[in-house]
C-alpha cells in the first residue's frame, strides 16, 4: 500500500535539535496504539524527515496549495518579507510569455497551450489542450503580480512543457484525461456529490488537461474515508477546509511552512503503489530541479535570493536531483515536432471544480475566505496595474536592504523552531459565532431564492440561521461554515419540486461567488478573435456581455451589412452550434437570404473563438485548413470530399480550392470498393449539378465532369456484385441505379458507354425479394423488361400463397425504385391498389405491418412521392370514387388479347393522370411542333382530356419537318427562339442560332 520514499534522510543535530522532541512524541504514540508499531514509527518519522529535509534546503521551498486562500495570504507575506529576486513557479515552462497578458484580463482565466496539427504523437489522439487556471485567491497569481510589477524580479517557469505532459502519459487514450499535476487523483467522486450547477460554466475548460499547482488529496482512500468519518464532513473539500485552511489563515511563515511539507509528505507515502504515476511525478521533480540548477548557473543569482514556488506535495520529494548542490544528472527530453500555440481563455468557479474533481462551491468559498482574511489582516495582496475586474495594483518596490536576518523569518538554510508540535497538539478553532455574517447570509440567500421562483419568506431566513448554528453544535463546531450554512439552505428552502434550473445549493454556490466568470480583453485575443470581434463591429453587438444578443440584419436594405452574414454563417460551420444560431435566413447552393436574424453569444462562449485563433489568422485560412483536413483525412470518402466541395461554395467562393476539393472527391470515388456512401454521393453531386447549370457558368467544371464519368463506370462495375451482397443495402443499390440513370444524359454527353449499364443490369442476379423487385424495375426503364410482363409478375406474386407474404419485400423494392426510376411511380400506386382490392383480409391483414415498417424504415422519404401520384390519380371527392374507373384498368380493358396495347395505350399509361391530358387536348399542335422539330413526328400520339390516346397523322406526310402544316409553320414563326433554345438543347444547331 506504502511505497518506499528514494533518498537518505536528514540526520544529525539539526533533527534533534528542531523536531527531536515530536519525533520522540510520535514514535511513543506508534508504540502505544499501532499493532505494528515498527511500520507506524517508520512513517511519522519518515514525515519529520521530509519536513527537516525541506526546511533545510539552501533554496527556500515555498509550499502551496492550488487556489488555496491560506496559501495565497502566506505567499503575500513572505514576497513583503523576503523580496525575493529571482522566483522560480511550478508551470509548464512554456507558457511564460502568456503571463503578461494576465494584465488585460478579468480573473479567473486560464493560461492554455493547443496543438490541432501533431507531430509525434500516436493518430487521432488530437487535439491536445492543456489549461492552467489562475484564480486571484491563489498563490501563483500573487508570485506572478509581484514578480511583474517589482522592478528587478525575475520569475521562471520550472515544470516540464506542455509537449512533455503529454509525453509522459499513459498510452492508453481511451481514458478519461486526469489532471496533470503529480498531486491529484483521477477518480473524482465529488464531483457526483454536486446538487447542480450551469453546464456551460462546467464546460469553460472542455476536454483539456488541468495543470494546478499543489492538489493536495489523499492517494489512499480509506485514510479519506477515515478523515470525512471523524470530522463529521461530506467531502474532502470540506475538511480541508475545516481542518487545515482555518487553521492556517493567520499562521505564521515557519509554521504553515512546516504543516504544509508535513501534509504533502503524509500524502505522498501513504498513496497506492502505481509505478508509473510514482516515476512520472519524481520525473517532474526532477525536471524542475534542474532546470533551476541551470538557470543559477548561467545566471550567478545567489539561491538566498531565490523563492521555488511548488506543489507541497513535491516539496517533500527525495529524488537524488534534490537541492542546489546536488550532482546527479538528469537527461531532459526533446519536444516532438508538434507546434503548439498559446493564449488565454475564460475561466469559472465551476470549470475549475469540474477540472480538478473539487466539490461545488469549494473555489467560491475559498474566494470568499480570501476576501475575508484581507479584511481582518493586515495583509496588502499583490495585483497587476490595469487588472480587469480589481482594483489598483499595490505592489511595493523592494527596499534596498529589506532582507531579513536568520531567525523568525525563517530563511531556507537556518534553523527555526519546531512549530509542528504546537499546531498538531491544539485544538481545531474556527472561532466564534459572527452573527452579523450569518444573518447576513440568511438574507442573501432568502432573496436569492425569491429572485429564482421559490416562496421563501423572512420566516425561512430565521430558520436558516436557527438551523445552521444547530448543525455546527452537532458537527463540534462553535461557528457555521459556508458548507454548514448551504446544507441549513436545502434543508429549510428547497421543498420536492425545484422551480427553475437552480437548486439552493446551486444557488448558495452563487452567494458565495460561483458565478464569476472571467474574461480575456481585447488586447489579449489572438488576431483571429480580434478580427472577429472588428468585423462584427457593424451589428452593435457588445462582446462583454455574456447573453444570448439578437442581431437584425436586413441585406436588401443595407447591403453593407452582407460580409457581417458571411462571417456569422463561417462562425456557424466552424463553432458548436450554441455561440451563433440562425432563428430566419438560410444558406444554400444558389440561394442567399434577404433578411436574416441571429442569436448571438460570443461573450458567453468566448473559449471557443480563442481557439479557433490558435488554427489560424483569419476565419477564411481557419475554414479553408478545415476543409482541406477533412478532405485528406485518411478515412475520408467521396461524400465527405462533396461535402467540402458544397462548403467551399458557400462560403469561400474560392475556386482554386473547389478544384481541388472535387478533384479529390473523383480519387476517393474510384478508390472505393463498396457503395456505402452511395445515397450520399447521389444527392450532393445532384445539388452541385444543379447549381453549376443554374450559374450561369458556360459548361461544368472539369473536376465535375470526371467525377460522372468515374462515377458511371465506378458503379456499373460494382452494380452486380452489390446486388448480390448481402452486406450491400437495398437503399444503396437504389442510390447507384438513380446515379447511372438520372446522370446518363451528362454522362453520355462526356463520352461513357450506354451498353455498360446494360450488361450490369443483365449480369445482376439478386435473390433477395427487394432486391428483385429493384431489377425489375431497372430493366423496365432499360427496355429490358416491358411494362405488361413487369404487371403479369406482380399478378403471380399476389395470386401465389408462396410469395404473398414476402409481398411487402418486393412492394419495399420497387418504392426504392423511385429513385433511379422516377415514371415507376404510377405503376407502385397501380401495384399497391391491385393487393388492396385483391387480397382478402386474412392474408392483407398478416403483412400489412411488416408493409408499414418496412417502408417506413427502408423508404421514409420516397413514401410521400406514393402520396402525391395517388392523389393525382384517385378522385378527390367519395361520390366520384363510386363511378371511378382506375386508368390502368381502362388501358387493359381497351388492349386487344395478344398484344401489346399498341403506342397509344403506351402513351396513355405515362400520360394518365395529372394535368398532362388536359394541356395535350387542349393544345395539340404545340406538341406536334415540338416533336417534328426533334425528328420524331413521323406518328404523333396524342391525349383526350378523358385519357384516351388518339393519333394526330404525320405533321408534314413523313416530311420530317413542319413545312407540311400551315398552323406549325405559324407556330414556329411566332416563337422562333422557343424552337431555337430547344434546338440547341439537343445539339442540333449553336445556341447562337
Amino acid at each position: 500500500m506504502s511505497e518506499p520514499v528514494t533518498g537518505t534522510p536528514v540526520a544529525g543535530a539539526s533533527s534533534d535539535s528542531r523536531f527531536g522532541a515530536l519525533r520522540e512524541q510520535l514514535a511513543d504514540a506508534a508504540t502505544a496504539f499501532a499493532d505494528s508499531p515498527d511500520a507506524l514509527t517508520g512513517i511519522l518519522a519518515g514525515l519529520v524527515d521530509d519536513v527537516d529535509h525541506a526546511l533545510g534546503e539552501e533554496l527556500e521551498i515555498f509550499p502551496v496549495c492550488h487556489h488555496s486562500p491560506s496559501s495565497a495570504l502566506a505567499m503575500a507575506r513572505r514576497l513583503r518579507d523576503k523580496q525575493p529576486k529571482v522566483i522560480y513557479l511550478e508551470l509548464c515552462e512554456d507558457m511564460q510569455p502568456l503571463l503578461t497578458e494576465l494584465r488585460n484580463c478579468e480573473l479567473p482565466v486560464a493560461l492554455q497551450a493547443f496543438a490541432s496539427d501533431l507531430d509525434g504523437f500516436p493518430a487521432g489522439s488530437g487535439p491536445l489542450s492543456v489549461i492552467a487556471p489562475i484564480t486571484e485567491a491563489s498563490a501563483e497569481y500573487q508570485a506572478i503580480a509581484y514578480a511583474l510589477e517589482t522592478p528587478g524580479v525575475e520569475l521562471l517557469l520550472v515544470d516540464r512543457s506542455t509537449d512533455h505532459v503529454f509525453q509522459w502519459q499513459s498510452d492508453d487514450r481511451t481514458e478519461p484525461a486526469a489532471p496533470a499535476d503529480g498531486d491529484d487523483e483521477a477518480a473524482r467522486q465529488d464531483q457526483q456529490d454536486q446538487a447542480g450547477g450551469e453546464d456551460d460554466e462546467k464546460a469553460l475548460h472542455g476536454d483539456a488537461v488541468g495543470v494546478g499547482i499543489g492538489d493536495l488529496r489523499p492517494g489512499f482512500a480509506e485514510l479519506e474515508a477515515y478523515l470525512l468519518h471523524h470530522g463529521k464532513v461530506r467531502h474532502w473539500s470540506e475538511w480541508w477546509d475545516q481542518y487545515v485552511e482555518q487553521p492556517l489563515i493567520g499562521a505564521d511563515h515557519d509554521t504553515y511552512r512546516q504543516v504544509m511539507v508535513m501534509i504533502g509528505s503524509l500524502f505522498r507515502r501513504l498513496r497506492p503503489s502505481d509505478a508509473a504515476r510514482r516515476d512520472r511525478d519524481e520525473d517532474r521533480e526532477r525536471y524542475m530541479w534542474t532546470r533551476m540548477r541551470e538557470h543559477l548557473a548561467a545566471s550567478g543569482a545567489d539561491p538566498a535570493d531565490c523563492l521555488y514556488v511548488c506543489g507541497a506535495f513535491h516539496a517533500a520529494s527525495r529524488v537524488e536531483q534534490f537541492g542546489v548542490r546536488s550532482t546527479a544528472p538528469f537527461e531532459i527530453t526533446a519536444r516532438t515536432g508538434t507546434k503548439w500555440r498559446y493564449g488565454l481563455i475564460p475561466s469559472s468557479h465551476s470549470a475549475i471544480e469540474a477540472q480538478f474533481g473539487l466539490a461545488g462551491g469549494t473555489v467560491s468559498i475559498a474566494a470568499s475566505t480570501w476576501q475575508k482574511a484581507l479584511t481582518g489582516s493586515k495583509v496588502t495582496p499583490y495585483r497587476l496595474a490595469g487588472q480587469q475586474g480589481g482594483r489598483k495594483s499595490s505592489a511595493r518596490k523592494p527596499k534596498a536592504a529589506a532582507r531579513p536576518a536568520t531567525g523568525g523569518g525563517g530563511t531556507a538554510g537556518t534553523v527555526s523552531d519546531d512549530r509542528l508540535s504546537g499546531f498538531l497538539a491544539a485544538p481545531s478553532r474556527p472561532g466564534e459565532l459572527d452573527e452579523a455574517e450569518l444573518r447576513g447570509w440568511s438574507v442573501d440567500i432568502v432573496r436569492l431564492a425569491r429572485r429564482n421562483g421559490y416562496l421563501a419568506s423572512t420566516a425561512d431566513a430565521i430558520a436558516i440561521f436557527e438551523t445552521a448554528v444547530l448543525l455546527a453544535g452537532m458537527r463540534n463546531r462553535r461557528r457555521p461554515t459556508p458548507y454548514d450554512f448551504a446544507d441549513a439552505a436545502v434543508t429549510c428552502i428547497e421543498k420536492d419540486v425545484v422551480p427553475g434550473r437552480r437548486d439552493v445549493r446551486r444557488l448558495c454556490e452563487i452567494m458565495f461567488g460561483g458565478d464569476r466568470i472571467g474574461r480575456v480583453g481585447y488586447d489579449a485575443l489572438p488576431p483571429l478573435a480580434r478580427d472577429v470581434y472588428d468585423r462584427l463591429a457593424p451589428l452593435g453587438l457588445d462582446p462583454k456581455r455574456r447573453t444570448v444578443q439578437r442581431a437584425l440584419l436586413d441585406l436588401h436594405g443595407q447591403p453593407e451589412l452582407r460580409p457581417c452574414s458571411d462571417l456569422l454563417w463561417m462562425l456557424r460551420r466552424l463553432l458548436p452550434p450554441e455561440v451563433v444560431r440562425p432563428i430566419m435566413g438560410e444558406r444554400r447552393l444558389g440561394e442567399q437570404s434577404v433578411q436574416e436574424s441571429w442569436d448571438v453569444a460570443i461573450g458567453r462562449h468566448q473559449r471557443s473563438i480563442i481557439e479557433l485563433g490558435y488554427e489560424g489568422v483569419t476565419i477564411e485560412q481557419v475554414l479553408e485548413q478545415r476543409l482541406r483536413r477533412a478532405a485528406w483525412d485518411p478515412q475520408a470518402t467521396a461524400a465527405h470530399a462533396l461535402a467540402a466541395v458544397e462548403d467551399s461554395l458557400l462560403f469561400l467562393q474560392n475556386r482554386r480550392l473547389t478544384d481541388e476539393l472535387g478533384a479529390r472527391a473523383v480519387q476517393l470515388l474510384a478508390a472505393e470498393r463498396t457503395a456505402d456512401g452511395a445515397p450520399e454521393v447521389l444527392q450532393r453531386i445532384r445539388q452541385l449539378l444543379a447549381y453549376y447549370r443554374t450559374s450561369g457558368e458556360p459548361e461544368l467544371p472539369a473536376w465535375c465532369q470526371d467525377f460522372v464519368s468515374t462515377g458511371y463506370a465506378h458503379y456499373c462495375t460494382l452494380l452486380p456484385t452489390a446486388f448480390v451482397d448481402d452486406e450491400t443495402g437495398l437503399r444503396q443499390v437504389a442510390a447507384m441505379l438513380g446515379f447511372l440513370m438520372t446522370m446518363e444524359s451528362v454522362a453520355m454527353a462526356l463520352g461513357c458507354d450506354r451498353t455498360q449499364l446494360e450488361l450490369a443490369v443483365r449480369q445482376s442476379h439478386p435473390e433477395a425479394p427487394a432486391k428483385i423487385a429493384l431489377h425489375w424495375a431497372a430493366q423496365s426503364q432499360l427496355g429490358q423488361l416491358p411494362l405488361a410482363e413487369l404487371r403479369d409478375r406482380c399478378a403471380d406474386l399476389l395470386a401465389s400463397p408462396l410469395t404473398v407474404g414476402a409481398f411487402p419485400h418486393y412492394l419495399s423494392g420497387f418504392v426504392q425504385a423511385l429513385e433511379p426510376v422516377p415514371t415507376l411511380a404510377p405503376f407502385v400506386v397501380e401495384v399497391l391498389s391491385a393487393a388492396f382490392g385483391q387480397l382478402p383480409d386474412p392474408v392483407l391483414l398478416p403483412w400489412l405491418p411488416t408493409l408499414i415498417t418496412t417502408l417506413r424504415e427502408q423508404a421514409g422519404e420516397l413514401v410521400p412521392i406514393l402520396v402525391r401520384e395517388a392523389g393525382r390519380t384517385f378522385p378527390a371527392s367519395l361520390p366520384a370514387l363510386d363511378s371511378w374507373t382506375p386508368p390502368w384498368a381502362a388501358v387493359a380493358h381497351t388492349a386487344t388479347p395478344g398484344d401489346d396495347a399498341g403506342p397509344a395505350a403506351e402513351a396513355a399509361r405515362y400520360a394518365m393522370s395529372g394535368p398532362a391530358p388536359e394541356l395535350l387536348a387542349e393544345y395539340p399542335l404545340t406538341a406536334v411542333a415540338v416533336a417534328d422539330l426533334l425528328d420524331c413526328a413521323a406518328d404523333p400520339v396524342g391525349v383526350t382530356a378523358d385519357g384516351q390516346a388518339v393519333g394526330l397523322g404525320p405533321a408534314d406526310g413523313g416530311s420530317g419537318n413542319a413545312g407540311g402544316d400551315p398552323a406549325v409553320a405559324d407556330l414556329l414563326e411566332r416563337f422562333p427562339a422557343s424552337a431555337a433554345g430547344v434546338a440547341a438543347h439537343v445539339g442540333l444547331v449553336p445556341a447562337a442560332g
